[in-house]
């Protein structure tokens, strides 16, 4: 059986203030993550190791693999802990200006510039209702970048897209520092975005 494990930040809890707060850090990675690795790991133990060889991001690609029984589960915490883990992986206390290389060109491309893809953006995060993620993807069917929303802790990978950036916007997320100011919330974190990582996953796509 696969056993996850809570990923260690490559920052401290408090490297991205002003913009998220250390005590919103902590909760979230110490206690919201812990908690969906812990499910995730549960619910695999459920089941026969040989069903489940695979990393997470396979089994959310194709969860009919999985006894029917668990599978809103699995996708629940499986998608709650990779979500996370790709969360943490694209903030950085040292944010550059934007994306750059082949993700710059190919913003343009779709989004006409930087700051267009930042307005879609930020306004597709905030027409989420309730609890649910706003991301930056990229379509293998049609070889393009895009954005999409997911709900709860649903993952891009039950679409068979590949996640590239993406902004958890559960209340958890931002509620101790911005109240009921999401705008507010989203506004500051494109100032924590790591887009070497970004530009990074997306380049290993097109070589």
């Amino acid at each position: 059986m696969v056993k996850y494990e809570l990923p260690r930040l490559p920052y401290a809890y408090d490297a991205l203030e002003p913009y998220i707060d250390k005590q919103t850090m902590e909760i979230h990675h110490k206690k919201h993550h812990q908690a969906y690795v812990d499910g995730l790991n549960k619910t695999l133990g459920e089941i026969s190791g040989e069903f489940h060889p695979q990393y997470i991001t396979s089994i959310l690609s194709d969860l009919n693999t999985l006894p029917e029984s668990i599978r809103n589960t699995v996708n629940f915490f499986g998608g709650g802990f990779e979500n996370h883990k790709l969360f943490w992986e694209s903030l950085t206390p040292k944010n550059e200006a934007g994306p750059s290389g082949k993700l710059e060109d190919s913003i343009d491309v779709y989004f006409d510039n930087f700051e267009n893809f930042k307005k879609e953006f930020s306004n597709k995060a905030m027409s989420i209702q309730g609890s649910g993620w706003c991301w930056l993807v990229f379509n293998q069917t049609f070889n393009k970048i895009e954005l999409i929303t997911t709900t709860n802790q649903d993952s891009p990978w039950t679409r068979r897209k590949i996640p590239l950036l993406g902004l958890d916007l559960w209340e958890h997320a931002y509620y101790l520092k911005y109240q009921n100011k999401k705008l507010d919330f989203i506004d500051a974190w494109w100032n924590v975005v790591n887009w070497d990582y970004v530009e990074n996953r997306f380049s290993e796509l097109m070589d």
